[in-house]
């Protein structure tokens, strides 16, 4: 709180004079970007890649900072420091909306409801993934993009070929109903914890194992304290890229059609290097011979996504039965 609390100063002051229509910046524009994975994954590339871009569209009128791995604010502390003005712009995980209010984007969440990446993009790209950003504005929030990561895996330091032995393992998961829910249809004791805590907890024996996506588990090292993966595809991890409302509003229009321009650029950067990342960072951690994958028979999937499908009729009642609806019709699911 300390730390948001001294950012804020600074990031209101900011916010405040590019707010004044007709006076001009007389000094750079200082753009603070904080996220919480590492820079050589999907998010951290696009972070890079926007400001590159944006400090050349708005012809050095803009400095953009990157801040990676948590170096500002861990996972809990992000979302108040934006909404305070300490940092600009943040791309969380479409998680961490849930405990701001926004419960919609937790449906991102739900297991089996992407059944691959087309239906995800189509989606995100159309008027259900519009609405939801558009759902940000009341809690003084711009919702600029949706940047791609991928499918999750599971890891342990036992072998996951089906449900049954998931039972009684404590997993790491982000702060999220519907990803509770998730673990406990598995027989799993879910455990929220800040990203940049995960390998610590794994190292220790605190939790037992933990779910991502193969980019962000091999970037952090998880394959070197865990033992077992299985590629269960079981749920998306993406990210909307999110702006502090009134600083992005205030923005001179020649500075915000640069970094509009630049952001586009750098969504398609993100989507299109994802599955790239994720499969490079699969063959890295199968060739460090530390962790051992799986690879479920059609038979074993078939027992995660019936242990995993009341899941969505569960949390209907949290993020919106109409929504879950829309996406299914969307996808194609039944």
């Amino acid at each position: 709180m300390r730390k948001v609390a001294h950012y804020a100063v600074l990031g209101l002051a900011l916010s405040a004079g590019v707010a004044w229509s007709g006076v001009a910046l007389a000094q750079q524009i200082v753009v603070k970007f904080s996220h919480v994975v590492a820079p050589d994954t999907p998010k951290g590339k696009a972070a890079d890649k926007f400001k590159e871009l944006g400090e050349k569209y708005t012809n050095g009128k803009v400095k953009i900072e990157v801040y990676p791995n948590s170096q500002l604010y861990k996972d809990k502390e992000e979302l108040e420091a934006l909404q305070l003005g300490s940092v600009q712009l943040l791309a969380p995980s479409l998680a961490k909306f849930g405990p701001l209010g926004a419960r919609e984007f937790e449906a991102f969440d739900i297991p089996y409801i992407f059944p691959d990446k087309a239906a995800l993009q189509k989606v995100v790209n159309g008027p259900v993934g519009k609405s939801l950003l558009s759902k940000l504005d009341s809690k003084g929030i711009a919702g600029l993009a949706y940047w791609d990561n991928g499918f999750k895996i599971m890891t342990s330091n036992k072998p996951m070929k089906t449900p049954d032995d998931m039972l009684g393992m404590k997993l790491r998961i982000q702060s999220s109903k519907v990803l509770e829910a998730q673990m406990k249809a598995l027989g799993a004791v879910p455990q929220v914890m800040a990203f940049s805590e995960v390998y610590q907890a794994l190292q220790t024996g605190v939790v037992d194992g933990t779910e991502n996506t193969p980019s962000n588990t091999y970037t952090q090292k998880v394959h070197e304290v865990q033992a077992h993966g299985t590629i269960t595809n079981h749920g998306y991890i993406g990210y909307a890229v999110i702006a502090n409302k009134k600083f992005w509003d205030g923005l001179p229009a020649d500075v915000r059609a640069g970094l509009d321009k630049a952001m586009a650029e750098a969504t398609v950067y993100a989507n299109d290097i994802a599955q790239k990342e994720n499969d490079d960072a699969m063959e890295a951690m199968k060739k460090s011979g530390k962790i051992k994958f799986h690879t479920p028979t059609d038979a074993e999937r078939a027992q995660w996504m019936k242990a995993l499908k009341p899941v969505q009729q569960e949390m209907a009642s949290r993020v919106g039965k109409d929504l879950i609806e829309q996406i299914n019709k969307e996808t194609g699911a039944k």
